[in-house]
């Protein structure tokens, strides 16, 4: 079922500027890219904090002095390679080079 278009749904949302590109979402029904989900996805996650009262849900043993990414960053980084289907982290290691990334 189509829901009705109310006065509460907004034509679009703009997100915070990622590497100087406004991304504005509309639901005009254009030609999308595959690959913008995650910045939503993101955007959400920024805004409900979700990865980060997950990692607050772990001790972080590691020595501080050692540490390059945070608990948050790792989970983040799990949860949103799970989102856009990778199914493990060897994945990772080539999208870190992918300018379009967000974590």
């Amino acid at each position: 079922m189509t829901p009705q278009k109310t006065d509460c749904i907004p034509e679009q949302f703009k997100f915070k500027q990622v590497n100087s590109s406004p991304i504005i979402v509309n639901f005009k029904g254009e030609a999308v890219t595959s690959d913008a989900g995650l910045t939503l996805i993101t955007e959400l996650d920024r805004k409900q904090q979700i990865t980060l009262r997950l990692a607050q849900c772990f001790k972080d043993y590691r020595d501080i002095n050692r540490i390059d990414h945070s608990v948050e960053s790792l989970i983040a980084q799990r949860i949103y390679g799970l989102i856009m289907g990778y199914e493990d982290l060897n994945d990772h290691e080539q999208l870190r080079h992918d300018p379009s990334r967000v974590f």
